[in-house]
């Protein structure tokens, strides 16, 4: 009924008011509700998504799709009018949010500055499941043609609905949860609106036709006009959190049991201030920075360098896109419990830049090297801050400078240099970084860890040319960092020589009658000296991929390659496949499988790997979702003796009562069993972990939270005849988004 009012209102309203690519206003209330049944929707701007650009090339859409849009001087609102001819194929699930990217789903982006750099995006399941992130063409630090940071949450509204026809949604996104140029006057974005249709293949419907012959994706989008005179809201945030732990542990459980438990209640204040709609700030005093959700578990064993455990806390997550460069010099992770930090991003013109600070009790410390990196903690408090500077120029490239700094009793490391990037065309990317650091660790820890000791600097050097067409690309990579260069702000595992690396492949684009959508075959040769110009690691690897039906990807590699180790120079061969499908709605599942040569790096000796990496995502109903990550690795001698058998296991099953609220069970456990007979220095002959989580979760918003949870964690390291509890513990978090 409401489908059919809009369609007459439509008829009967002068069509004048729908200019093609300007955004009106209105002064009507939008329930949020997922129905079309306001007249405000009659006077927004009608846009079709007749375009497949996925996996179609620009071709008429196979299904019908319409979206409005319309503006309050405070709020974007858009909606969408999905028809289905097989509403029961609809894949539409209860989620978290930021969880329902296999769903079918519909969304927008805005590139708020027109300057084909950033763009934040909003999407929404047929439930009302909402999902947002934001868009960087350039993929920083990441090697990849763009990057998306999901990472991100934004306080906006969502509904959905879904009948015999298809489904609609409604968003209201507020002003205020965007950056864009000040100022009253008419403003320009870029925008693109889209639908996901995932059945036997995924397809992707738009208003906007995309040129595979471009190597970009915001130069494509078209222009919105619109919010003349717009004066958002104050766009203050200000949430208090109330923290609450009861805890119990022992470092040595199968000596000393847990004993008495310690009860801890603190406050907290995180404050945002949108000073204006390009400029922002942060505030956090006494935050509670302990993360709620459990990391994924990551296994372990036989490996050189440190792991990397993405950032989750909302604090560092706003902004972060403003510090991300080509060397990976900022990882907020690195500040590990700050009593106090602010932050302050912007973007004025052709200038970004940002600023933070932070007073951390912790100092954790990474030790990079040619071979290998450790790790340390520094029982002291330490300062840190990052400045970063950019200015754009010719729509897509920009220069920029970036300074971080630690500083804590007789330690220190600072970091500055300068960066650049160069897009002369859409097919050619130029870019440079180069920093200078200078350190000083504590002689104990220098003289422990073998670091140098007093005064030392180093530096780092990254040279990028990236290239590509729509059948073509070719992607060429220099770094060179010195044994003294460190980035104790950053994530730098691997220092202590030069490394190159060249790819090259071919893309084939299937058409609307083939079996399969797309196929890649691409190769990648790298090579690393020390700095004595000693050999590191040379590899050569073949890779073929293809994409076919229940929305498979299935890729193949060959790679053959030398590596240096503790004097030895080992000659590795191996062979690795992916498969990735989704054979029913609901369901996903990738298949990673590696077998070859590997080093045993613990006793410095040639030997095969066995690797087997197993993810399952599994909606056992609408509500019930179950995951699993799975790491199954064995290595063995050249003899065929077994060195060790490991495995690191994550399951999470939820139940997601409504939008805002779920209860979750966490189970993740590792068990490494060795051969201590094969080792140079003494083992145990089995090491076993197992923590549990049980989570109930309530949002009203991202900031708006409550959450309630037990955890304990069990182990067995020396032999015990049981797994032993070594700690337990009760907490619970509060948090309040007022907004004035």
């Amino acid at each position: 009924a409401h489908r059919l009012l809009l369609s007459l209102l439509f008829a009967v309203l002068p069509q004048a008011a729908l200019a093609s690519d300007g955004l009106p206003r209105t002064s009507d209330v939008i329930e949020i509700d997922g129905r079309l049944d306001e007249a405000a929707w009659a006077g927004a701007l009608r846009i079709d998504l007749d375009v497949e650009t996925e996996p179609g090339e620009n071709i008429e859409a196979r299904v019908r799709t319409v979206v409005f849009l319309v503006e309050d001087g405070e709020n974007l609102f858009v909606a969408f009018d999905a028809e289905d001819p097989e509403p029961a194929a609809i894949r539409a699930f209860l989620r978290d949010r930021d969880n329902a990217w296999e769903d079918d789903y519909v969304g927008i982006t805005l590139d708020t500055y027109n300057n084909e750099r950033r763009a934040f995006q909003f999407y929404v399941n047929p439930l009302g499941v909402q999902m947002d992130r934001k868009h960087d063409e350039f993929g920083a630090n990441r090697g990849k043609q763009w990057e998306i940071d999901s990472s991100w949450d934004a306080i906006w509204d969502s509904a959905g609905h879904v009948d015999d026809r298809g489904y609609v949604v409604e968003m209201r996104i507020p002003l205020t949860q965007l950056r864009f140029p000040d100022g009253a006057a008419e403003k320009t974005w870029g925008y693109d609106v889209v639908r996901n249709y995932p059945r036997d293949r995924t397809y992707r419907f738009s208003n906007t036709s995309i040129d595979r012959n471009r190597n970009c994706y915001l130069c494509q989008i078209g222009s919105l006009q619109g919010l003349e005179g717009s004066v958002p809201s104050s766009d203050i945030e200000i949430v208090p959190t109330l923290t609450a732990s009861h805890a119990a542990s022992t470092d040595e459980p199968a000596i000393v049991p847990l004993g008495g438990a310690d009860t801890n209640v603190e406050g907290g204040l995180t404050a945002r201030w949108g000073i204006t709609p390009d400029l922002t700030a942060n505030l956090a005093v006494n935050p509670d920075f302990s993360q709620v959700e459990s990391d994924v578990v990551q296994l372990d064993v036989n490996n050189r360098f440190a792991l990397f455990y993405p950032e989750k806390r909302p604090f560092f997550l706003e902004g972060s896109d403003y510090f991300d460069t080509p060397i990976d010099a900022v990882f907020s992770r690195t500040i590990a419990d700050p009593d106090v930090g602010a932050k302050l991003t912007g973007q004025r013109g052709a200038h970004t830049f940002g600023a933070f600070a932070a007073r951390d009790a912790e100092t954790n410390l990474l030790f990079p090297g040619p071979l290998s990196s450790d790790t340390a903690e520094l029982e002291q408090s330490n300062t840190a801050a990052v400045a970063r500077y950019s200015y754009g120029f010719s729509k897509a490239s920009s220069l920029g400078a970036l300074m971080t700094v630690r500083d804590g009793g007789d330690y220190h490391n600072h970091v500055a240099g300068i960066d650049g990037r160069w897009r002369p065309d859409d097919h050619h990317t130029f870019e440079f970084q180069h920093l200078r650091s200078d350190t000083a660790y504590p002689l104990a820890i220098a003289e422990e860890y073998e670091q140098p000791l007093g005064d030392f600097d180093g530096d780092a050097t990254r040279l990028s040319y990236e290239f590509g067409t729509r059948n073509w690309f070719a992607n060429l990579h220099h770094f060179d960092f010195s044994s003294g260069f460190r980035a104790d702000s950053g994530f730098i595992t691997q220092v202590g020589g030069k490394k190159n690396e060249v790819v090259g492949g071919r893309v084939w684009h299937g058409g609307t009658d083939d079996w399969w959508s797309q196929m890649r075959l691409f190769t990648n040769i790298e090579e690393m000296v020390d700095e004595s110009g000693q050999l590191l690691e040379r590899k050569k690897a073949l890779r073929f991929g293809i994409g076919g039906p229940m929305q498979s990807w299935f890729q193949v590699a060959l790679v053959d390659g030398d590596e240096y180790w503790d004097g030895v120079l080992y000659d590795l061969k191996k062979f690795r496949a992916y498969y990735a499908f989704q054979p029913r709605s609901g369901l996903s599942i990738e298949l990673l499988g590696a077998v070859g040569d590997q080093i045993d790096y613990t006793n410095n000796r040639a030997a095969d790997e066995l690797l087997f990496e197993p993810v399952v995502t599994w909606n056992l109903s609408r509500n019930l979702l179950l995951r699993f990550r799975g790491v199954f690795a064995r290595l063995d001698t050249k003899d065929g003796e077994r060195i060790f058998d490991a495995m690191a296991a994550d399951t999470r099953l939820t139940w997601q009562f409504n939008l805002r609220s779920f209860l979750r069970l966490t189970v993740q456990g590792q068990d490494l069993q060795r051969n201590p007979d094969l080792y140079i220095d003494p083992v145990d002959d089995r090491a076993r972990k197992v923590g549990r989580q049980l989570l109930y979760s309530y949002k009203l918003n991202p900031q708006t939270v409550f959450f309630l949870g037990y955890a304990d964690h069990y182990v067995d390291e020396d032999d015990f005849e049981s797994l032993l509890v070594a700690d337990r513990a009760w907490f619970m978090k509060v948090g309040y988004a007022w907004v004035p």
